[in-house]
């Protein structure tokens, strides 16, 4: 039986997201503002919680319904029967995101579920389930958005960032999933070697690896939040763990550099945590030295923005990064994610295309440098493509977040709700009569970003986008004081754990590991490797 789901995602991974899941069978996908909806069966949810790259969370809707009043709210919540969700002596939390003119505190809407389910419970059977916030059995999410509500099942538990193999952390690290997202989007199909020259903790290497070797970035994870559901189904979600048909080998390399002694470090650690050593190689190297590669390759990278990290001579910096990419990556291509647009000039180079991405809560570029030898003309008469129609299009929307500026004020006046909230959203049910994602027709169901109106679905043109004149001078886009990389609900931590807590981590075969069971057979001393590791759930 199919049912109704919700994957989340940073904004400006939408469409990257939906083809994922296209690509996994899901039906009915339709793009909205920082998610995807869906439908699929149990199976589907599994997988798109372990396999899926670019999801940072996957919730299940239960109910629909309006809240007008407080009242309103905890009548409907008493509607559900919560002992097919809840059984005695489990524990629950509740998360409440809210945008309405009736409720101002998100924390009174909490309360006011978390009350009607507990009343239940005390009315039918005399005892009452208790409230978990660290570690619940079950996680509900509702999200009110005017007078309409939506309860979910919160099924992914801890965000899916937050894959299992970061031992370590820099200063400012990238975002799994953005990483993820950057090296999709980049439309890199393993067919070249992969170049990050400054590679920091190695998530873009790693992120790289996983996709070219086609390898589920859930297989790391200490477990997902629907193993404590009452209808979990073990014995298919063993066999979802353990196929590894899919994967695949990679003829070709990815390579990490770093200036940082303690950043190669850091990154060959977690690239051996991850098993990935055979693919990956990091050393020491400073992007002022780094000359033509071998082989056809593509150099993906994200620099310092001088927010967070502070960086002597940052123009002069970027300045080097366009001399380097033009005088030694000849014939290939390379994207950068940044943040000022005086950087950007100084890299003294046309970019085919401009992304806007945003990197925590900093509205960000991730622009495409083609570079070739010798002068324009010369380079198409060869049959060279600058640009291709697909970029020509996404240039054509380029603006598209900047319409509506007020949403900026919004998120530093909501702080309680802007805290890294990336799961807010307004759903709406399924019609046949809204444009689906699909197979056949990849440009329909695109949604828009309207600034004012941070979490409402909208199905329109993705022209709508767009909006002033980006201007990144003299205007810090700092919220809330906050600098580059901030990952706020999704900050990073280490979070390696073992899968299960009489079984250590499990390398995967064939990397640094013994042939196995994935899920039962693969042993990892963490005590005594990691003696100062400290987890933070």
């Amino acid at each position: 039986m199919e049912f109704e789901l919700i994957a989340k995602t940073f904004m400006g991974l939408e469409q990257v997201l939906a083809q994922e899941l296209t690509q996994m069978g899901a039906n009915n996908v339709q793009i909205g503002r920082r998610m995807v909806s869906f439908t699929g069966d149990k199976e589907m949810m599994y997988r798109a919680n372990f396999q899926l790259h670019t999801a940072i969370r996957i919730l299940k809707p239960i109910k629909h319904f309006k809240a007008r009043s407080a009242e309103e709210v905890y009548d409907e919540i008493q509607k559900i029967d919560w002992s097919e969700y809840i059984l005695k002596g489990k524990t629950f939390s509740v998360d409440s995101v809210v945008y309405s003119e009736e409720f101002r505190n998100s924390r009174f809407v909490t309360y006011k579920v978390k009350d009607a389910i507990v009343d239940q419970f005390r009315e039918k059977h005399g005892t009452r389930p208790n409230i978990s916030v660290s570690n619940p059995d079950i996680r509900l999410h509702i999200h009110i958005a005017d007078n309409d509500a939506t309860l979910c099942l919160d099924s992914s538990g801890e965000s899916l960032h937050r894959r299992g193999y970061r031992q370590e952390s820099v200063e400012a690290p990238l975002n799994e999933v953005l990483a993820a997202g950057m090296i999709l989007m980049s439309g890199w199909k393993a067919d070249t070697d992969f170049i990050d020259p400054m590679c920091g903790s190695g998530t873009l290497a790693i992120e790289a690896a996983l996709i070219a070797r086609n390898i589920s970035p859930g297989v790391f994870r200490k477990e997902f939040a629907f193993e404590k559901w009452n209808d979990f189904d073990q014995e298919l979600f063993d066999a979802i763990y353990n196929d590894d048909t899919q994967e695949r080998e990679f003829e070709h390399h990815i390579y990490g550099y770093d200036i940082d002694m303690k950043a190669v470090n850091t990154a060959r650690l977690n690239v051996k945590a991850a098993g990935l050593s055979k693919e990956i190689t990091i050393e020491q190297q400073d992007f002022k030295d780094f000359t033509k590669p071998a082989n056809k390759s593509i150099i993906i990278t994200n620099p310092p923005y001088g927010e967070r990290i502070s960086t002597p001579n940052l123009l002069g910096t970027y300045k080097m990064i366009g001399e380097r990419l033009k005088h030694e990556f000849g014939g290939n291509d390379a994207w950068i994610l940044s943040y000022r647009e005086e950087c950007f000039e100084q890299i003294g180079l046309k970019p085919s295309i401009k992304i806007p991405l945003f990197n925590g809560s900093l509205e960000c570029e991730f622009r495409k440098y083609t570079l070739f030898d010798g002068k324009m003309k010369e380079f198409r008469q060869e049959g060279g493509i600058v640009k291709s129609e697909e970029e020509k299009r996404e240039m054509a929307q380029k603006h598209r977040f900047k319409k509506n500026r007020e949403f900026k004020e919004r998120l530093e006046a909501e702080a309680a709700n802007e805290e890294g909230d990336i799961r807010s959203f307004q759903f709406h049910s399924l019609s046949n009569d809204r444009p689906s994602y699909n197979r056949n027709n990849r440009e329909d169901g695109r949604g828009r970003f309207n600034r004012g109106e941070e979490d409402e679905f909208d199905y329109g043109d993705r022209s709508k986008f767009r909006g002033s004149k980006r201007n990144f001078k003299n205007n810090k886009r700092d919220f809330k004081g906050r600098s580059r990389g901030v990952r706020d609900d999704y900050e990073d931590h280490d979070d390696f754990r073992p899968r299960r807590k009489d079984n250590g981590f499990k390398p995967r075969r064939g990397r640094d590991a013994k042939d196995g069971n994935r899920r039962r057979d693969k042993q990892y001393d963490r005590n005594n490797s990691f003696d100062n590791f400290d987890n933070e759930d």
